[in-house]
């Protein structure tokens, strides 16, 4: 299953100029996802016009957030 690129074809916001900017992610990581996750996270990206990276940059940092809380 392949990612299309039709669903980020927006204007880029000002925060991802700066991210740039200051800071050239190199990493890549692939991950398989069913088709309910898939629905979920287009329907993310279409109501808070964000790219697929910076949820899953979300997603991570609120995680950790959450880990953190736990161990403390």
């Amino acid at each position: 299953m392949s990612y299309t690129r039709k669903l980020i074809t927006r204007e880029p916001k000002s925060s991802k100029k700066n991210r740039k900017e200051t800071e050239q992610l190199q990493n890549v990581i692939s991950l398989r996802i069913s088709d309910d996750e898939k629905k979920i996270l287009e329907k993310l990206i279409k109501t808070t016009s964000k790219s697929i990276s910076e949820i899953m940059r979300e997603a991570i940092d609120l995680w950790r957030s959450k880990q953190r809380k736990l161990c403390m």
